[in-house]
């Protein structure tokens, strides 16, 4: 039992003795700076009113379950996009609902979330989700922070990440309203 007394004394004396001393010059370890400095935080984006008028009244019909509603907002955009294949928004909605993805809920969800911005031929469209505006080689998980790249791969999961990798654009549900309140998409990635 006396040796662990007396291992416990050095060992004690051996830091008290430490802690006086100063330390050197080659000693100082100065931190780094892009762990000190504080993440930039995007503004949060500002809809117009036309575009903010248009996001209530698809929300509006959305939270109804609305599909025809919904449809008769996006045929007042000449060339409005319900998917891939260029079908007719309420009947592709409709079918959608029939076999379980309900575009409704999908559309009130991603109003949820904040809006990107993107310019196209001079227009600003406002996109949901955010990340959907970004062009495809700006959504390489390494180039994103610790949070985008956990919600992209919320939204778009392995496969998506690797179709972004590959080039693609977006490859996740979005919708668009230009700056005008025109509604132009509404895409559910399927």
């Amino acid at each position: 039992m006396r040796w662990h007394k007396a291992l416990f004394c050095g060992v004690a004396g051996l830091l008290l003795a430490s802690c006086g001393a100063e330390p050197t010059p080659e000693e100082v370890v100065q931190p780094d700076e892009s762990l000190t400095q504080t993440p930039k935080v995007a503004e949060p984006v500002k809809l117009s009113e036309a575009a903010d008028a248009t996001r209530a009244e698809i929300l509006r019909y959305a939270k109804a379950g609305a599909l025809r509603n919904l449809s008769r907002v996006a045929g007042r955009t000449e060339h409005f996009i319900a998917s891939q294949t260029g079908d007719e928004p309420y009947l592709y909605w409709d079918l959608m609902r029939r076999t379980g993805s309900d575009p409704a809920v999908m559309l009130r969800s991603l109003f949820d979330g904040p809006p990107g911005v993107r310019e196209v031929d001079g227009e600003i469209w406002f996109v949901w989700p955010d990340l959907a505006a970004r062009a495809p080689d700006e959504l390489i998980p390494e180039k994103l922070n610790f949070q985008e790249r956990a919600r992209l791969k919320e939204l778009v999961g392995d496969a998506g990440i690797a179709r972004l990798r590959a080039g693609e654009g977006y490859p996740g549900k979005r919708t668009a309203i230009s700056e005008e309140g025109a509604w132009l998409y509404f895409v559910t990635g399927e």
